[in-house]
């Protein structure tokens, strides 16, 4: 299987390619251009590099969320042009998971925190035992202060994620671990892992059946129905 992988769900953008679980490639850019302008050339240079062409690969991955709306938008219309237009399967996986495998610690709490706004985090939590992950909690929002009493007496705590600094800072906690920049951040080939995991499991990786999981509501959303509660209000 030549699986090709999409992250987008943060300000950089990734695309990773790997083969029965071998990493082959993996091209990573967080300069400020919007995923649209750069998301496709990457994945074709990084084939061209790698020595295939589009139509050798055989299974599709994208982050599916939480994360930024509209870069979790691209990303998951990029895999799924992809996937769609050569009748692939198409894996949508949890932006968490994939950064807490991406980080590949062999023990302690994995925990990512993406900056939520609005005085919360996107986070999960997993536990690392001999290189393998456990998932503690669903992937959820939640505020700083409700996290930081989950984690008391948790041991050591590895973060990961544009919200480490954040949580680091704010987080009243001893055993905290924030690695350095560049094991830090979202990245495809931890969707590539969390791809495989889900192929492991039996997943028939249906393209019609993936969506965004953004967790909340967006800005435009939430103003929509504000308005709505109000000429509900005013009638």
């Amino acid at each position: 299987m030549l699986l090709l992988s999409f992250e987008t769900s943060a300000k950089a953008a990734s695309v990773a390619l790997s083969q029965e679980g071998r990493l082959l490639g993996e091209t990573y850019q967080n300069t400020g251009l919007t995923h649209s302008q750069t998301l496709l050339a990457m994945a074709e240079d990084l084939l061209k590099t790698c020595g295939f062409a589009p139509g050798d690969v055989t299974a599709v991955a994208a982050a599916a969320g939480p994360g930024s709306f509209t870069g979790v938008r691209i990303g998951l219309a990029a895999a799924k042009g992809f996937a769609w237009g050569r009748e692939l399967p198409l894996y949508g996986v949890s932006t968490l998971e994939a950064m807490a495998l991406g980080l590949g610690i062999w023990e302690g709490v994995v925990c990512p925190v993406m900056d939520a706004r609005r005085d919360q985090v996107y986070n999960a939590l997993f536990t690392a035992k001999g290189g393998h992950l456990t998932r503690r909690t669903p992937d959820r929002a939640l505020s700083l202060e409700a996290l930081s009493e989950e984690l008391r007496d948790a041991g050591p705590i590895y973060l990961v994620g544009d919200g480490c600094e954040l949580a680091a800072r704010t987080l009243d906690l001893p055993d905290l671990i924030c690695p350095p920049e560049h094991r830090r951040h979202q990245r495809a080939a931890g969707v590539a892992l969390a791809a495989e995991l889900a192929i492991a499991r039996g997943d028939p990786g249906d393209a019609a059946a993936v969506t965004p999981n953004y967790l909340r509501l967006s800005q435009a959303e939430r103003e929509r129905l504000a308005r709505g509660l109000e000429i509900k209000r005013s009638e």
